[in-house]
């Protein structure tokens, strides 16, 4: 059997001018990277009076080490659409090297639903995530050299909140002392980095519309306190327009395609465990104002990122999905039902059973919490039996929703069309999408709000440190903003212990801070860290390249 990366490197691309051509990209937009990679100019979006195509969501249940797919039938889905004649164009996230170096692997798909080239995906690409980074410690440097200098804004050392970041599972740096060696050599402070993708730079240019709105957004950054308790911004440290400049590129979509040649953009990459797990909103508008479908993905389970992507990425930049496809797979039930990753490949229809109500709690809250269509789109394995798979579609029916097998691993496009034909029905449904909390309430009621209604749980928790933090964003008139959960994605709760859909659980949120510039408030809850390590076995142990520059081992 082909690996991801064989499957990839033995199909011919198709030239990136042809698969623009495809999409209707006018030359003129096209910025080349090379023959299988360009970026988009922004202009294209100001100058299509085109009607926009409609929004399709593809999240799934709780993630577990048995897999889900998501990406794979996303892909798999939009080369299903162009399979039955329709107009579509997908929009994903861009991979960070920490999980493709780490335990997870890459994130252009697998099997026979990818896009490419995979190994410039998965790796340095157009230099996006470069761009951010050195934005993000840009503003540290200045931060720093502001001190220095002799600190006109009175800034506190002591409450500074702006991180360094590097995009790479480093748990090394996660807390750090730096400015040793005396006067010349910086202020001594304790600092510490989190991963790229965890920047606040990282959702600002993923939530920004253009390059002034991107500028402003910049601008908004919190950086620390004062010994006033006064907020201090970048723009207040001049750094938003240099900032900017870097990112002057970064923010123009990528534009690539899958393996059967349907225009794909690939652009931004925040987590969704601890960011809010969308690619940008410009790519989504781009992928809407050229196809008559655009298929999109969020982050990990649909409690993290389809419960951003709705709260926070629609909210803000006006969206509203037609329909939202719920990926599982019978082996990912069965672990949420108890049974160890090692005996997934035996029937055992009381596991399934017992894993049902994480995917049925995923489905509830899409259709009766955000009043969405909805399809589960079961990841089918040869392993599956027929009796596993009546049960999923006999549990979901009773909810008034479809289940359709999707074989796009093995079959790519091919394999589905069945999805796609469910999507296309689902999409002429009439919806009326509502959100899953008022922005007016509260901090502690939002985040109250979502423990009960999308993870099910009793309600929330907060510590005497996140109560005090709350006081103060909501005094400095910050408390009216979206909340952004950083959480397990292993589980409903924040103990990622806790599989299936467990009831009797209360959140703790131990921390909250305002991201400014991107516009929300981030919940930090349980052990979440914003700086994953490196696993025993990390999977760059395993990847290479010969002489010919041709690389293995990236999956």
């Amino acid at each position: 059997m082909k690996t991801d990366i064989e499957i990839a490197q033995s199909v011919k691309m198709q030239h990136i001018r042809d698969i623009a051509k495809t999409a209707g990209v006018e030359e003129r937009y096209l910025e080349q990277y090379g023959n299988y990679k360009a970026k988009i100019d922004l202009s294209l979006l100001k100058d299509s009076n085109r009607a926009a195509g409609k929004l399709v969501l593809v999240t799934a249940i709780s993630p577990t080490p048995a897999g889900e797919g998501k990406t794979t039938t996303t892909i798999g889905l939009a080369d299903g659409l162009k399979k039955i004649g329709k107009n579509v164009v997908v929009a994903l996230r861009e991979p960070s090297l920490g999980p493709v170096f780490g335990v997870k692997g890459g994130a252009a798909g697998g099997g026979y639903a990818q896009v490419v080239p995979m190994e410039d995906i998965n790796l340095h690409f157009t230099g996006d995530f470069h761009a951010i980074g050195a934005a993000n410690n840009l503003l540290a440097a200045m931060l720093d050299n502001h001190i220095y200098q002799g600190n006109a804004l009175g800034i506190d050392p002591r409450r500074i909140t702006w991180k360094r970041c590097v995009d790479m599972n480093d748990r090394q740096l996660r807390f750090v002392t730096d400015g040793l060696g005396g006067r010349v050599n910086g202020v001594p402070r304790e600092d510490g980095y989190d991963i790229t993708v965890a920047s606040e730079i990282m959702a600002v240019l993923c939530l920004s519309s253009s390059i002034t709105d991107l500028k402003e957004r910049l601008s908004r950054i919190i950086v620390g306190y004062t010994y006033n308790d006064e907020p201090v911004t970048a723009g207040q440290l001049n750094a938003h327009g240099a900032m900017c400049a870097l990112l002057k590129d970064a923010i123009k979509p990528n534009l690539v395609q899958t393996l059967e040649g349907t225009p794909a953009f690939v652009h931004g990459g925040p987590f969704a465990n601890i960011a809010h797990g969308c690619n940008s909103v410009i790519a989504t508008k781009m992928a809407m104002q050229l196809g008559d479908y655009a298929i999109t993905e969020a982050g990990f389970g649909a409690d993290l990122g389809a419960q951003k992507f709705l709260d926070i990425k629609c909210r803000f930049a006006g969206l509203k999905p037609a329909a939202v496809v719920v990926v599982a797979t019978i082996r990912a039930l069965k672990m949420h039902g108890g049974v160890a990753k090692t005996d997934l490949n035996s029937e055992n229809l009381s596991a399934l059973e017992a894993g049902m109500p994480n995917l049925l709690c995923h489905v509830s809250n899409v259709k009766d919490v955000y009043n969405l269509p909805a399809v589960v789109a079961v990841n089918r394995f040869p392993t599956d039996t027929e009796a596993e798979i009546a049960l999923v579609i006999e549990k979901c029916k009773a909810l008034g929703v479809n289940v359709v097998l999707s074989e796009v691993w093995a079959k790519g496009g091919e394999g589905g069309i069945a999805l796609a034909e469910e999507v296309v029905r689902l999409c002429e449904e009439e919806s009326n999408f509502t959100f899953s909390y008022d922005t007016d309430k509260s901090i502690e009621e939002k985040i109250d709000t979502i423990v009960k209604r999308i993870y099910g749980g009793k309600g929330a928790a907060f510590t005497p440190a996140a109560k005090k933090e709350i006081d103060k964003l909501t005094k400095l008139g910050f408390d009216k903003m979206p909340i952004c959960m950083a959480k397990t994605q292993y589980s409903f709760s924040d103990d990622m212990t806790k599989l299936g859909a467990p009831d009797d659980f209360t959140v703790t949120v131990r921390n909250v801070k305002v991201s400014a510039g991107a516009g929300f408030i981030v919940a930090l809850t349980g052990d979440i860290m914003t700086m994953p390590g490196l696993p025993k076995v990390p999977a760059a142990e395993r990847i290479d390249v010969d002489e010919n520059g041709i690389i293995s081992g990236l999956f």
